[in-house]
């Protein structure tokens, strides 16, 4: 009797987690590699974790979350001005992660197709393919700081084209896309009946007077558009596993229906402590302040190694570099450092096709390690061109 169905079989090792495997057996090893905040959640937010347990918030929720943190998404968060019904257009769950999966298995049939930028966060791939979909990777240029085109996206449009991802602010570049993008890619959206999903889990992290709007916003959107977004960033509360879901009701009901049969619902003291979070947003401009502080450290120290070019990121915590002068593959450059200089960096494949050439180097660890990565880097670097 075989036991594992052939799903199953198919999952493989992300090339992420498999850097960290590879790490966690080395000592005075310095990652950039995780996307996740080094700093503690906000010692408010702690504070509000305790005070659920202390007020017995400990139970189950609803499927779709406690209306508390429903109606504080709809009136204090990012999609305030969308106009969303925190009763039947948004739903919490376990994580940003957790959102997409409950998304792709009641939106995905067999064979329905999913534009997914190239280089894009490795996740998105798995988690269609799972839920028997299909990726369609949308290529990108670093001469379009890999935003995705608009007349690119429109090209790969077949008759079983069903979403298009958008992730804004970027992992792993970093881009930010811009209105008019958005305004175009609106367009095509409405023009093919496409289905949006807009991943905003990075859009308090900002810099250079950036701005992400939702393109939920723009007219003829929220009806096709799903905005997933998360509290593991903008409040350092990754391991609270809360996220959210704000879109159209007849897709967030069954999302609901979903959760119920799956995993019930996201835990209680965590819905408590992210509706108290938004009640702080310069919480979130703290974090903000400090990842600005270690993208200007990272970009100066870059400045200086011959062979690295680093592109300008405007959102979220990642460079995502330019090696191809060394002459070495994104993934042998990153092993080799890892081997050679103990610092995880990601190799640009390991996001798509496109990102070959590539590394991204998350600047979430502390200001410390930040310094002696730069300095490990630089060695290496040099150590190459001899």
């Amino acid at each position: 009797m075989k036991w594992i169905n052939k799903k199953a079989e198919g999952l493989t090792q992300g090339a992420i987690r498999a850097m960290f495997d590879r790490a966690n057996k080395m000592t005075g090893v310095i990652s950039m590699g995780i996307g996740e905040p080094d700093m503690p959640t906000p010692e408010f937010v702690r504070d509000a974790g305790k005070e659920a347990f202390d007020k017995e918030q400990t139970h189950y929720t609803p499927n779709a979350g406690t209306m508390m943190l429903r109606k504080a998404i709809a009136e204090k968060s990012t999609v305030k001005n969308v106009g969303y019904d925190p009763e039947t257009e948004i739903i919490i769950t376990n994580g940003g992660m957790g959102a997409l999966s409950l998304l792709f298995l009641v939106i995905l049939q067999d064979g329905d197709e999913v534009l997914i930028q190239d280089p894009q966060w490795l996740n998105y791939v798995a988690q269609v393919e799972y839920c028997d979909g299909k990726a369609v990777r949308v290529p990108t240029k670093p001469e379009d700081n890999f935003e995705m085109q608009p007349e690119v996206i429109e090209s790969l449009i077949t008759d079983k084209t069903k979403v298009l991802m958008i992730n804004s602010p970027n992992n792993p570049t970093g881009a930010v896309m811009s209105k008019e993008t958005l305004e175009k890619i609106a367009e095509v959206a409405i023009k093919h009946d496409i289905l949006v999903i807009s991943d905003e889990a990075y859009n308090t992290l900002l810099y250079d007077g950036a701005t992400a709007p939702t393109i939920a916003e723009l007219p003829g959107m929220k009806e096709r558009t799903l905005v997933v977004n998360t509290f593991s960033k903008s409040y350092a509360m990754c391991g609270w596993r809360i996220g959210y879901v704000a879109g159209p009701a007849e897709i967030i009901d069954r999302m609901t229906k979903c959760q119920e049969n799956f995993n019930a619902c996201a835990n209680a003291p965590g819905q408590y402590a992210a509706a108290k979070a938004l009640d702080r947003p310069e919480l979130c401009q703290e974090l903000c302040d400090t990842f600005a502080r270690r993208r200007a450290m990272l970009e100066e120290g870059l400045a200086k190694i011959d062979g690295i070019e680093s592109n300008h990121p405007t959102g979220a915590f990642y460079i995502f570099a330019d090696i191809r002068s060394f002459g070495l593959s994104s993934v042998d450059f990153c092993n080799r450092l890892l081997d050679e200089q103990k610092v995880v960096c990601i190799p640009g494949s390991a996001f798509g096709e496109c990102g070959e050439g590539f590394i991204r180097m998350a600047y979430t660890c502390s200001d410390e390690n930040l310094k002696e990565a730069i300095e490990r880097i630089a060695k290496f670097c040099d150590g190459l061109r001899k």
